[in-house]
């Protein structure tokens, strides 16, 4: 596939994606941009040697979220009557956290500079975040009359819980790396040359995991948060069984016992 809005790499098992407009600050809202981080996902999905995604973007910014200059002057995905811009937001944006959700493999968003409003929503939309000290965070929507509309209000109360997540939404505030640590929006603040080498580290040590187990753990941990109790067991046998079955576990296990020995 050819990109023009992305920079899309794979290196050692581990994709990277790279936001690459930093001269409108990485806005998500063309729909060019949608459509390459859509491909970029679903080449993620097709490739099986691929293990861990990296969400980043070209410094300065890693979103700036939707583009304020077009919504001024009511163009792309923001044109058009109520019913219009309505379907836009279903046929663009919106698309974005489905494809990432979707994702089998786990992702982490190198937070590298400033995430609003649906640059926010993004990183929220990875498993993990690693943040540079230069990042900073804002669900900066009702700042402009608007609200989350890509998805924000179901992934920030799953990350942050929901009292903060109100917080955060109704005040606009914007906080930064330190903040989002302290509140578990992040899983780590690093030193800003440092922060795709941490991200990658970490993808590694991820990348080095059987596959098959891998991309069940991830979907047992999703499933586990809408399934009950009953449910999620009886899915858990299942995948159990088909990973007794996969060499990759025989052999870690005759590995360790080895080892033992």
């Amino acid at each position: 596939m050819e990109f023009s809005e992305i920079i899309f790499d794979i290196d050692r098992k581990v994709a990277v994606i790279t936001l690459n407009r930093p001269d409108i600050r990485n806005a998500i809202t063309s729909e060019k941009m949608v459509q390459d981080l859509v491909d970029a996902c679903s080449s993620v999905n097709a490739d099986r040697t691929v293990k861990v995604l990296i969400i980043t973007g070209a410094d300065p910014a890693f979103s700036s979220g939707g583009n304020i200059k077009d919504m001024a002057e009511g163009k792309g995905m923001f044109s058009g009557t109520a019913e219009q811009i309505r379907e836009n937001y279903r046929q663009n944006v919106q698309k974005i956290p489905l494809a990432l959700k979707s994702v089998e493999i786990p992702t982490i968003a190198a937070v590298n500079g400033p995430a609003m409003g649906a640059g926010c929503d993004l990183a929220l939309m990875c498993d993990m975040r690693i943040a540079s000290e230069k990042a900073k965070f804002g669900e900066t929507f009702l700042n402009i009359g608007l609200i989350p509309g890509d998805g924000g209000a179901y992934f920030l109360p799953r990350v942050v819980g929901m009292a903060k997540a109100c917080e955060l939404t109704f005040t606009g505030d914007i906080i930064d790396a330190n903040t989002a640590f302290e509140i578990g929006m992040i899983n780590y603040v690093v030193k800003h040359e440092k922060l795709m080498e941490t991200a990658k580290v970490l993808a590694a040590k991820i990348a080095s995991k059987p596959n098959a187990a891998l991309r069940m753990a991830k979907q047992l941990l999703y499933a586990g948060q809408t399934a009950s109790l009953a449910e999620l067991l009886d899915q858990s046998a299942r995948f159990q069984a088909m990973c007794h079955q996969t060499e990759e576990h025989k052999k870690a296990v005759k590995a360790m016992i080895e080892k033992s020995k």
